[in-house]
């Protein structure tokens, strides 16, 4: 029993590495992988266990990550507690609703979520924005609403899915705000940590979590966003590469959750 144990310790710890590994390297996406490396990987049976233990470890992921990007000044403090704030409550409600759903049926969407990201990790996205933007009393009138709408709305889709969602606070922190990428990535990390953590709350409550698995994940997470955050410096100029290796695996992947959990429902 406790090599099983032991096993399953190993297994969640070098999953979270991958997941850190990719949103230190990334700046996103690394999430989408810890639903399907808890369940096929480390081999937790049901799907609701897998995202509630996989949201409280990304929102520790995040955390650890989000040090680092706040030294490096790229977190735009404002706007990020503003779309956190609306996106909390977003997250809370998709995670009821997805409690609500049979775990099959749930996972299937989860990997048509995942074809569709990766197609859109495809196409890549610009880095153009305006450095000085910040939120502030002159400017929150055309701000605040992008901001607290587009915060919902991702929270809403984070929390439903029990992933951070960065792939989609990304882009819609440029949207709303006008932002560049560095700091856009920078304080997506904001957002991420705060949508995990309500979903994790969320799934806590219904004794929907692994804490033993998720404290694994988190060390390996840590470990991983480290490393990651590091060969991301070093790498910087084969990001765009990069991006489009990791949107392969989440495609495949994908396909992968899709054709599984199809056959469980057949």
């Amino acid at each position: 029993m406790h090599a099983m144990i032991g096993v399953h310790d190993l297994l969640a710890t070098g999953s979270g590495m991958i997941v850190g590994l990719v949103l230190g390297l990334i700046g996103g996406g690394g999430s989408l992988l810890a639903v399907p490396l808890l369940i096929y990987g480390v081999g937790v049976a049901s799907p609701h266990v897998a995202i509630g233990t996989s949201a409280i470890a990304v929102a520790v992921s995040a955390l650890g990550n989000l040090v680092a990007h706040g030294r490096a000044g790229h977190v735009k403090w404002p706007c990020a507690v503003t779309f956190a704030g609306a996106g909390i409550l977003g997250a809370l409600v998709g995670s009821s609703a997805a409690k609500a759903l049979d775990g099959q049926k749930l996972l299937v969407l989860f990997g048509l979520v995942m074809l569709v990201v990766g197609g859109l990790m495809l196409r890549g996205r610009g880095s153009e924005g305006n450095p000085a933007v910040r939120l502030s009393r002159r400017t929150a009138w055309h701000m605040l609403p992008p901001l607290v709408s587009i915060g919902f709305g991702v929270g809403l889709l984070s929390g439903f899915f029990g992933i951070g969602g960065g792939f989609l606070i990304v882009p819609g922190l440029m949207l709303a705000t006008g932002m560049p990428l560095v700091y856009a990535i920078g304080t997506s990390l904001v957002a991420v940590t705060a949508f995990g953590t309500a979903t994790a709350l969320n799934y806590a409550a219904s004794g929907m979590i692994d804490w033993r698995l998720a404290a694994a994940f988190v060390v390996g997470g840590i470990a991983g966003g480290l490393i990651g955050v590091s060969l991301g410096e070093a790498l910087a100029a084969r990001k765009q590469v990069l991006g489009i290796v990791f949107a392969c695996v989440v495609i495949v992947t994908g396909l992968y959750v899709v054709a599984r959990g199809v056959m469980v429902l057949a």
